[in-house]
């Protein structure tokens, strides 16, 4: 059933909500951010160009995870800008959250996205699913922010959340195309495919048109426990900067990551 078939009053006494940020999100990279869901620690305003901190509050690349045997699962959050969709982007990829389920083969199976027309949204995500207890995954919007995030059930049914994976990441770094555009949903970013068939959690910083490979990302990016980097910020560079930064970046990586 689709977003918009059902009425927008969710929030009955048989649903009981949860807030994601109790358990922790997968692919926030560090702890001590301004606001719960942004992609880059507060210090890095003051290091970064705006148009990099102001990208850096969108949530691409995090998740959710969770085992619940709920019949239908609802999803409510609320987004920082009231722009939900662009010319060559829709709503569902640019502030849609995205449902996977793994199935009995260990495979994470599409379920549902959300189709977002206003800041706040209430919305069932999935309906009548098949019994049985199973783990989820949650992905959240790629071009736009999120102030609250919270999973509804029913309230007979079980919760497992699942905290964020303490391995080591794979660590994007790049352009609009890492970001996640131009997506159709959250799960179908290029950095999401790869860490559900790799099975490795994933940090993204892609920034839309700002991808340079700046000093003070690089520094960003040593503090992270990463087990590879994916640096790709070749669209974003003429070949002057290419030439100017790529040696000092990788230099910056090996010193601060010799192993």
């Amino acid at each position: 059933m689709r977003y918009g078939d059902l009425p927008m009053s969710l929030s009955t006494p048989q649903i009981i909500w949860h807030d994601i940020q109790s358990w922790g999100v997968e692919g926030k990279g560090w702890t001590d951010t301004e606001q719960y869901f942004d992609r880059l620690p507060a210090a890095a305003r003051r290091q970064v160009r705006p148009a990099v901190w102001d990208l850096s509050r969108h949530t691409a690349g995090m998740s959710a995870r969770f085992i619940t045997d709920a019949s239908d699962i609802h999803v409510r959050y609320s987004l920082i800008d009231k722009r939900l969709a662009m010319p060559h982007m829709p709503a569902t990829g640019v502030s849609g959250v995205d449902l996977y389920a793994e199935d009995t083969h260990g495979i994470d199976r599409w379920v549902a996205v959300s189709q977002p027309d206003e800041q706040t949204v209430e919305t069932i995500l999935a309906q009548n699913i098949k019994p049985g207890e199973r783990p989820y995954t949650l992905y959240f919007p790629l071009y736009n922010g999120v102030k609250s995030m919270e999973i509804g059930l029913p309230e007979n049914a079980m919760l497992n959340p699942i905290g964020p994976r303490s391995e080591k990441q794979l660590v994007f770094y790049g352009t609009s195309i890492t970001q996640g555009a131009c997506a159709s949903r959250p799960g179908m970013a290029f950095t999401a495919i790869l860490g559900r068939w790799l099975n490795k959690p994933v940090i993204n910083l892609g920034f839309s048109g700002n991808g340079q490979m700046e000093t003070a990302i690089t520094t960003c990016l040593t503090e992270l426990e990463a087990c590879i980097y994916i640096v790709d910020c070749l669209p974003n560079m003429a070949a002057d900067l290419v030439a100017e930064r790529t040696i000092p970046l990788v230099h910056q990586l090996r010193t601060a990551k010799p192993d």
